[in-house]
Protein backbone atom coordinates (compact mmCIF):
# COMPACT_ATOMS: atom_id res chain seq x y z
CA UNK A 1 0.00 0.00 0.00
CA UNK A 2 1.61 3.41 -0.93
CA UNK A 3 1.78 6.19 1.71
CA UNK A 4 0.31 9.76 0.81
CA UNK A 5 1.28 12.15 3.35
CA UNK A 6 -0.56 16.19 2.83
CA UNK A 7 1.45 18.89 4.38
CA UNK A 8 -0.45 22.30 4.66
CA UNK A 9 -0.32 23.78 7.75
CA UNK A 10 -3.53 26.02 7.71
CA UNK A 11 -4.09 28.86 10.37
CA UNK A 12 -7.57 29.20 10.15
CA UNK A 13 -10.33 27.41 8.27
CA UNK A 14 -10.51 28.66 4.75
CA UNK A 15 -10.14 27.39 1.16
CA UNK A 16 -7.18 25.75 1.47
CA UNK A 17 -8.01 24.11 4.39
CA UNK A 18 -11.54 22.46 3.18
CA UNK A 19 -9.24 21.71 0.02
CA UNK A 20 -6.88 19.78 2.17
CA UNK A 21 -9.25 17.65 4.41
CA UNK A 22 -11.76 17.14 1.33
CA UNK A 23 -8.78 16.01 -1.11
CA UNK A 24 -7.25 13.61 1.60
CA UNK A 25 -10.72 11.81 2.52
CA UNK A 26 -11.81 11.70 -1.45
CA UNK A 27 -8.44 9.47 -1.67
CA UNK A 28 -8.61 7.83 1.69
CA UNK A 29 -12.73 7.02 0.46
CA UNK A 30 -12.85 6.11 -2.96
CA UNK A 31 -9.11 4.42 -3.27
CA UNK A 32 -10.35 0.85 -2.08
CA UNK A 33 -7.17 1.21 0.04
CA UNK A 34 -4.93 0.90 -2.45
CA UNK A 35 -3.31 4.22 -0.58
CA UNK A 36 -2.77 5.00 3.41
CA UNK A 37 -3.77 8.84 3.88
CA UNK A 38 -1.93 10.93 6.16
CA UNK A 39 -1.97 14.58 7.37
CA UNK A 40 0.88 15.91 9.06
CA UNK A 41 0.18 18.26 12.28
CA UNK A 42 2.79 20.46 12.17
CA UNK A 43 1.65 22.38 15.38
CA UNK A 44 -2.33 21.60 16.38
CA UNK A 45 -3.75 23.25 13.50
CA UNK A 46 -5.42 19.57 12.34
CA UNK A 47 -5.57 18.46 16.04
CA UNK A 48 -9.76 19.54 15.86
CA UNK A 49 -10.60 17.43 13.38
CA UNK A 50 -9.12 14.14 14.39
CA UNK A 51 -12.16 12.57 14.93
CA UNK A 52 -13.42 13.23 11.62
CA UNK A 53 -10.28 12.20 9.96
CA UNK A 54 -10.72 8.86 12.05
CA UNK A 55 -14.22 8.18 10.38
CA UNK A 56 -12.57 8.63 7.24
CA UNK A 57 -9.34 6.23 7.27
CA UNK A 58 -7.07 9.41 7.53
CA UNK A 59 -4.46 9.23 10.32
CA UNK A 60 -2.81 12.01 11.55
CA UNK A 61 0.99 12.52 12.27
CA UNK A 62 1.75 14.67 14.92
CA UNK A 63 5.02 16.63 14.41
CA UNK A 64 5.75 17.78 18.16
CA UNK A 65 3.86 19.62 20.62
CA UNK A 66 0.48 21.98 20.02
CA UNK A 67 1.42 25.32 19.97
CA UNK A 68 -1.00 25.96 17.39
CA UNK A 69 -3.50 28.22 20.07
CA UNK A 70 -1.01 30.82 20.97
CA UNK A 71 -0.27 31.60 17.30
CA UNK A 72 -1.90 34.83 15.38
CA UNK A 73 -4.07 33.40 12.98
CA UNK A 74 -5.08 36.99 10.89
CA UNK A 75 -3.56 39.77 9.33
CA UNK A 76 -0.87 39.48 6.70
CA UNK A 77 2.23 40.35 9.03
CA UNK A 78 0.96 38.54 12.00
CA UNK A 79 -0.03 35.33 9.90
CA UNK A 80 3.80 35.61 8.11
CA UNK A 81 5.23 35.00 11.52
CA UNK A 82 2.97 32.64 12.73
CA UNK A 83 4.48 30.77 9.42
CA UNK A 84 8.29 31.75 10.49
CA UNK A 85 7.86 30.27 13.57
CA UNK A 86 6.29 26.93 12.50
CA UNK A 87 9.22 26.74 9.65
CA UNK A 88 11.80 26.95 12.19
CA UNK A 89 10.63 24.71 14.63
CA UNK A 90 8.97 22.14 12.11
CA UNK A 91 12.67 22.04 9.69
CA UNK A 92 14.06 18.88 11.75
CA UNK A 93 11.05 17.03 12.66
CA UNK A 94 9.44 17.32 9.70
CA UNK A 95 12.84 16.26 7.97
CA UNK A 96 13.49 13.66 10.28
CA UNK A 97 9.93 12.20 9.76
CA UNK A 98 10.26 12.40 5.33
CA UNK A 99 14.33 10.32 5.46
CA UNK A 100 12.47 7.60 8.15
CA UNK A 101 9.20 6.98 6.58
CA UNK A 102 9.88 7.80 3.28
CA UNK A 103 6.05 8.28 1.76
CA UNK A 104 5.32 7.53 -1.25
CA UNK A 105 3.76 10.59 -2.30
CA UNK A 106 3.61 14.06 -0.29
CA UNK A 107 1.35 16.51 -1.50
CA UNK A 108 1.96 20.33 -0.06
CA UNK A 109 -0.46 23.05 0.18
CA UNK A 110 1.11 25.95 2.36
CA UNK A 111 4.28 26.70 3.51
CA UNK A 112 5.56 25.02 0.46
CA UNK A 113 8.83 26.36 0.84
CA UNK A 114 10.23 24.27 3.95
CA UNK A 115 9.92 20.66 2.42
CA UNK A 116 10.84 21.83 -0.93
CA UNK A 117 13.92 23.22 1.04
CA UNK A 118 14.82 19.74 2.59
CA UNK A 119 14.30 17.75 -0.15
CA UNK A 120 16.73 19.85 -2.08
CA UNK A 121 19.02 19.70 1.24
CA UNK A 122 18.91 15.78 0.69
CA UNK A 123 16.46 14.32 -2.13
CA UNK A 124 15.00 11.32 -1.17
CA UNK A 125 12.11 8.64 -2.76
CA UNK A 126 9.29 10.69 -1.81
CA UNK A 127 7.84 12.23 -4.56
CA UNK A 128 6.70 15.54 -4.07
CA UNK A 129 3.24 17.33 -5.78
CA UNK A 130 3.00 21.09 -5.32
CA UNK A 131 -0.49 22.39 -5.37
CA UNK A 132 -0.60 26.24 -6.97
CA UNK A 133 -3.69 28.20 -6.22
CA UNK A 134 -5.17 31.43 -5.90
CA UNK A 135 -2.89 34.57 -8.10
CA UNK A 136 0.31 33.59 -6.67
CA UNK A 137 3.01 36.86 -7.18
CA UNK A 138 5.68 35.61 -8.60
CA UNK A 139 8.20 37.38 -6.50
CA UNK A 140 11.91 37.27 -7.09
CA UNK A 141 11.78 34.81 -4.52
CA UNK A 142 9.34 32.53 -5.35
CA UNK A 143 10.45 32.36 -8.92
CA UNK A 144 14.18 31.30 -7.50
CA UNK A 145 12.76 28.70 -5.28
CA UNK A 146 10.59 27.19 -7.74
CA UNK A 147 13.04 27.18 -10.36
CA UNK A 148 15.80 25.06 -8.06
CA UNK A 149 13.09 22.65 -6.95
CA UNK A 150 11.50 22.35 -10.36
CA UNK A 151 13.78 19.39 -10.71
CA UNK A 152 13.03 17.80 -7.17
CA UNK A 153 8.95 17.86 -8.03
CA UNK A 154 6.89 15.48 -9.16
CA UNK A 155 4.21 17.16 -10.56
CA UNK A 156 2.00 20.63 -10.37
CA UNK A 157 -1.42 20.88 -9.52
CA UNK A 158 -3.78 23.97 -10.42
CA UNK A 159 -7.47 24.45 -9.57
CA UNK A 160 -7.68 26.36 -12.87
CA UNK A 161 -7.28 25.93 -16.45
CA UNK A 162 -6.63 29.66 -16.70
CA UNK A 163 -3.46 29.17 -13.50
CA UNK A 164 -2.32 26.10 -15.75
CA UNK A 165 -2.02 28.42 -18.52
CA UNK A 166 -0.27 31.04 -16.94
CA UNK A 167 2.58 28.59 -14.87
CA UNK A 168 3.17 27.46 -18.48
CA UNK A 169 4.29 30.49 -20.06
CA UNK A 170 6.41 31.38 -17.24
CA UNK A 171 8.24 28.30 -18.06
CA UNK A 172 9.27 27.12 -14.83
CA UNK A 173 8.11 24.17 -14.55
CA UNK A 174 7.96 21.26 -17.42
CA UNK A 175 4.73 21.94 -18.56
CA UNK A 176 4.17 17.84 -18.83
CA UNK A 177 4.28 18.08 -15.47
CA UNK A 178 1.69 20.88 -14.69
CA UNK A 179 -2.04 19.58 -14.08
CA UNK A 180 -5.30 21.40 -13.56
CA UNK A 181 -6.84 19.27 -10.73
CA UNK A 182 -10.54 21.10 -9.56
CA UNK A 183 -11.22 21.32 -5.83
CA UNK A 184 -12.67 18.69 -4.21
CA UNK A 185 -15.79 20.94 -3.18
CA UNK A 186 -18.93 19.31 -3.37
CA UNK A 187 -20.28 16.31 -1.25
CA UNK A 188 -23.53 15.31 -3.39
CA UNK A 189 -24.74 13.41 -0.20
CA UNK A 190 -24.87 17.29 1.96
CA UNK A 191 -26.77 19.00 -1.34
CA UNK A 192 -28.93 16.07 -1.60
CA UNK A 193 -30.17 16.41 2.46
CA UNK A 194 -33.55 18.65 3.25
CA UNK A 195 -32.09 21.72 4.38
CA UNK A 196 -34.07 23.90 6.37
CA UNK A 197 -34.90 27.02 5.49
CA UNK A 198 -34.17 30.23 7.38
CA UNK A 199 -37.31 32.50 8.25
CA UNK A 200 -34.42 34.83 9.50
CA UNK A 201 -33.71 36.22 5.99
CA UNK A 202 -36.88 35.32 4.48
CA UNK A 203 -39.11 38.49 4.86
CA UNK A 204 -37.17 40.40 2.53
CA UNK A 205 -35.54 39.76 -0.98
CA UNK A 206 -31.61 39.75 -0.44
CA UNK A 207 -28.30 39.38 -1.94
CA UNK A 208 -25.48 37.03 -0.37
CA UNK A 209 -22.23 37.37 -0.38
CA UNK A 210 -19.64 34.96 2.04
CA UNK A 211 -16.01 34.95 2.60
CA UNK A 212 -13.07 36.18 5.11
CA UNK A 213 -13.59 39.93 5.43
CA UNK A 214 -9.86 40.54 4.33
CA UNK A 215 -8.73 42.67 2.05
CA UNK A 216 -8.77 39.77 -1.12
CA UNK A 217 -12.85 39.46 -0.89
CA UNK A 218 -12.82 43.21 -1.47
CA UNK A 219 -15.94 43.53 0.60
CA UNK A 220 -15.38 47.78 0.84
CA UNK A 221 -16.01 47.37 -2.89
CA UNK A 222 -19.47 45.38 -2.57
CA UNK A 223 -20.47 47.81 0.01
CA UNK A 224 -19.74 51.25 -2.13
CA UNK A 225 -21.63 49.43 -5.41
CA UNK A 226 -24.33 48.29 -3.86
CA UNK A 227 -24.62 51.57 -1.69
CA UNK A 228 -24.90 53.20 -5.21
CA UNK A 229 -27.79 50.28 -6.19
CA UNK A 230 -29.76 51.25 -3.05
CA UNK A 231 -30.63 54.70 -4.49
CA UNK A 232 -32.13 53.35 -7.50
CA UNK A 233 -33.89 50.04 -5.56
CA UNK A 234 -35.59 49.56 -2.47
CA UNK A 235 -36.24 45.42 -2.69
CA UNK A 236 -32.83 44.14 -1.97
CA UNK A 237 -30.90 43.84 1.22
CA UNK A 238 -27.20 43.02 1.12
CA UNK A 239 -26.22 39.80 3.72
CA UNK A 240 -22.51 39.28 4.13
CA UNK A 241 -21.43 36.23 5.53
CA UNK A 242 -18.11 35.65 7.49
CA UNK A 243 -15.30 36.88 9.45
CA UNK A 244 -11.74 38.44 9.43
CA UNK A 245 -9.85 41.44 10.18
CA UNK A 246 -11.58 43.72 7.83
CA UNK A 247 -14.77 43.46 10.01
CA UNK A 248 -14.67 46.27 11.89
CA UNK A 249 -13.39 49.14 9.29
CA UNK A 250 -16.33 47.38 6.67
CA UNK A 251 -18.93 47.98 9.73
CA UNK A 252 -17.82 51.52 9.71
CA UNK A 253 -18.02 51.85 5.77
CA UNK A 254 -22.04 50.40 6.13
CA UNK A 255 -22.72 53.11 8.97
CA UNK A 256 -20.85 56.39 7.55
CA UNK A 257 -23.36 55.72 4.25
CA UNK A 258 -26.08 55.00 6.40
CA UNK A 259 -27.08 51.86 4.45
CA UNK A 260 -27.62 49.80 8.24
CA UNK A 261 -30.95 48.51 7.37
CA UNK A 262 -29.85 47.38 3.44
CA UNK A 263 -26.07 45.79 4.66
CA UNK A 264 -25.82 43.39 7.02
CA UNK A 265 -22.33 41.62 8.33
CA UNK A 266 -23.70 38.28 9.56
CA UNK A 267 -20.71 36.66 10.96
CA UNK A 268 -19.74 32.92 10.15
CA UNK A 269 -22.46 30.01 9.71
CA UNK A 270 -22.85 26.52 9.33
CA UNK A 271 -25.84 27.03 7.99
CA UNK A 272 -24.92 29.09 4.29
CA UNK A 273 -26.66 25.97 2.00
CA UNK A 274 -29.76 26.97 3.61
CA UNK A 275 -29.90 31.05 3.15
CA UNK A 276 -28.41 30.02 -0.25
CA UNK A 277 -31.54 28.93 -1.17
CA UNK A 278 -33.46 31.43 -0.51
CA UNK A 279 -31.53 34.18 -2.10
CA UNK A 280 -31.98 36.06 -5.14
CA UNK A 281 -28.17 36.14 -5.87
CA UNK A 282 -24.84 35.58 -5.13
CA UNK A 283 -22.31 37.90 -5.42
CA UNK A 284 -18.67 37.47 -5.73
CA UNK A 285 -16.61 40.81 -5.57
CA UNK A 286 -13.01 39.27 -4.93
CA UNK A 287 -9.87 40.88 -6.22
CA UNK A 288 -8.66 37.12 -6.92
CA UNK A 289 -9.95 32.97 -6.68
CA UNK A 290 -9.60 29.77 -8.05
CA UNK A 291 -12.55 29.96 -8.83
CA UNK A 292 -13.57 29.61 -4.23
CA UNK A 293 -15.46 26.93 -2.85
CA UNK A 294 -18.74 30.05 -1.98
CA UNK A 295 -19.11 30.25 -6.13
CA UNK A 296 -19.23 26.49 -6.62
CA UNK A 297 -21.61 25.98 -3.46
CA UNK A 298 -23.88 28.81 -4.89
CA UNK A 299 -24.27 27.36 -8.35
CA UNK A 300 -24.98 23.86 -6.34
CA UNK A 301 -27.90 25.64 -4.55
CA UNK A 302 -29.28 26.69 -7.80
CA UNK A 303 -28.55 30.55 -7.24
CA UNK A 304 -27.73 32.90 -10.06
CA UNK A 305 -23.95 34.13 -9.64
CA UNK A 306 -22.87 38.09 -10.20
CA UNK A 307 -19.10 37.41 -10.32
CA UNK A 308 -15.79 39.56 -11.08
CA UNK A 309 -13.88 38.33 -13.48
CA UNK A 310 -10.80 38.49 -11.37
CA UNK A 311 -8.07 35.59 -12.21
CA UNK A 312 -7.57 32.77 -11.72
CA UNK A 313 -10.73 30.80 -11.78
CA UNK A 314 -14.36 32.84 -11.91
CA UNK A 315 -14.49 33.55 -15.38
CA UNK A 316 -13.60 29.91 -16.36
CA UNK A 317 -15.83 28.29 -14.09
CA UNK A 318 -19.19 30.44 -15.39
CA UNK A 319 -17.66 29.81 -18.87
CA UNK A 320 -17.07 33.60 -19.54
CA UNK A 321 -20.73 35.01 -18.40
CA UNK A 322 -22.63 31.63 -20.28
CA UNK A 323 -23.22 30.73 -16.50
CA UNK A 324 -23.97 34.03 -14.72
CA UNK A 325 -23.19 37.77 -15.10
CA UNK A 326 -19.55 38.88 -14.60
CA UNK A 327 -18.05 42.58 -14.30
CA UNK A 328 -14.74 44.17 -14.79
CA UNK A 329 -12.87 43.69 -10.82
CA UNK A 330 -13.12 46.84 -9.05
CA UNK A 331 -14.15 49.27 -11.64
CA UNK A 332 -16.63 52.29 -10.21
CA UNK A 333 -19.98 51.50 -11.45
CA UNK A 334 -19.07 48.16 -13.17
CA UNK A 335 -21.05 45.92 -10.17
CA UNK A 336 -23.83 48.13 -10.26
CA UNK A 337 -24.19 47.97 -13.82
CA UNK A 338 -24.26 44.10 -12.92
CA UNK A 339 -27.37 44.71 -10.39
CA UNK A 340 -29.50 46.65 -13.48
CA UNK A 341 -28.73 43.83 -15.69
CA UNK A 342 -29.57 41.39 -13.35
CA UNK A 343 -32.72 43.18 -13.03
CA UNK A 344 -33.52 43.02 -16.55
CA UNK A 345 -33.09 39.12 -17.46
CA UNK A 346 -34.31 37.69 -13.84
CA UNK A 347 -38.01 37.09 -15.37
CA UNK A 348 -36.06 35.41 -18.66
CA UNK A 349 -35.28 32.41 -20.15
CA UNK A 350 -31.67 33.87 -20.28
CA UNK A 351 -31.66 33.53 -16.13
CA UNK A 352 -32.57 30.10 -16.39
CA UNK A 353 -30.33 29.17 -18.94
CA UNK A 354 -27.30 31.01 -16.74
CA UNK A 355 -27.98 29.35 -14.16
CA UNK A 356 -28.35 25.60 -15.90
CA UNK A 357 -25.02 26.64 -17.00
CA UNK A 358 -23.30 27.01 -13.54
CA UNK A 359 -25.45 23.78 -11.78
CA UNK A 360 -23.69 21.75 -14.95
CA UNK A 361 -20.20 23.14 -14.48
CA UNK A 362 -20.31 22.17 -10.59
CA UNK A 363 -19.82 18.39 -11.24
CA UNK A 364 -15.82 19.17 -12.07
CA UNK A 365 -15.98 20.16 -8.42
CA UNK A 366 -16.83 16.81 -6.86
CA UNK A 367 -14.71 14.99 -4.04
CA UNK A 368 -15.00 11.63 -6.88
CA UNK A 369 -14.27 13.91 -9.95
CA UNK A 370 -10.63 14.88 -7.87
CA UNK A 371 -10.00 11.47 -6.71
CA UNK A 372 -10.53 10.20 -10.25
CA UNK A 373 -7.77 13.02 -11.81
CA UNK A 374 -6.03 12.69 -8.30
CA UNK A 375 -5.26 8.89 -8.93
CA UNK A 376 -5.24 8.82 -13.00
CA UNK A 377 -3.47 11.78 -14.01
CA UNK A 378 -1.35 13.30 -10.84
CA UNK A 379 -0.22 10.12 -8.75
CA UNK A 380 0.64 7.70 -11.79
CA UNK A 381 4.08 7.56 -12.82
Amino acid sequence: MKEVYYWSPCLTKVGTYRSTINSAMSLANYSNKQYSVKIINSCGEWSSENKLLKQNNIELINLGFNYFRFLPKTGYLMSRFSYTVIFLLSFVPLMRLLFKKKPSFLIIHLLTFLPLFINFLKKNETRIILRISGFPKLTFLRKIIWKISSKNIFKVTCPSEDLKKQLTLKKIFNQNEIFFLPDPIIKVSEFKKDLKESNELSKRKYFISAGRLTHQKNFNYLIDEFYEFTKINFDYDLYIFGEGEDRLKLQKQIDKKKINDRVFLKGYTKKINSYMKNAEAFILSSLWEDPGFVLIEAAMNNLFIISSNCKNGPTEFLKNGEGGILFKSNEKNALLDAFKNFLEIRSSQIYLSKKKVAKKNCKKYSLLNHHVILISRILRS
